[in-house]
């Protein structure tokens, strides 16, 4: 069976956020994959794909928060991806957002270390994912998919 190659967006904040969507990324083989982080330093682990830095900002920033979101929707418009898959947090909130609006595929990976509780972005984002999934069984229900954890 063929599977047309898709354009997905990979977004995520950077530290455990951004190491975590490394870790799902060799699920895309055989598909373009575009980077979105807060790091300009991610680049290198980019490589020849695309990778584009947008401001990092989080809910205390609120001008710099706004600044972000209308990056990442430039983004979103710009490259018209297939699916857009986050591991969190607030670039990853925003892209999942403005793709969802615009009629995309959406895939949300809360973070590991969100063992209580999803996380803020987590609960936000859910209406907005298309899958929304957890990385620990317990938080599974509800519209949260629990298929295993990316980082052992």
């Amino acid at each position: 069976m063929n599977v047309k190659p898709k354009k997905i967006l990979a977004v995520a904040s950077g530290g455990g956020h951004w190491i975590q969507l490394m870790r799902v990324i060799p699920a895309f083989e055989g598909h373009e994959v575009v980077f979105v982080s807060t790091h300009e330093g991610y680049k290198k682990v980019a490589g020849a794909r695309k990778f584009y830095a947008v401001t990092d900002a989080n809910r205390w920033n609120k001008l710099r928060l706004i600044k972000m979101a209308f990056e990442v929707r430039k983004i979103v418009v710009a490259e018209k991806p297939d699916v857009v898959i986050s591991t969190g947090a607030a670039p990853g909130l925003f892209a999942l957002l403005w793709a969802r609006l615009a009629g995309k595929k959406t895939i949300w990976l809360d973070s590991i270390a969100n063992v209580e509780k999803l996380s803020m972005s987590g609960r936000l984002i859910k209406p907005f994912a298309r899958l929304h999934l957890t990385q620990w069984e317990h938080l599974q229900g509800k519209g949260t998919v629990y298929s295993g954890n990316v980082i052992h």
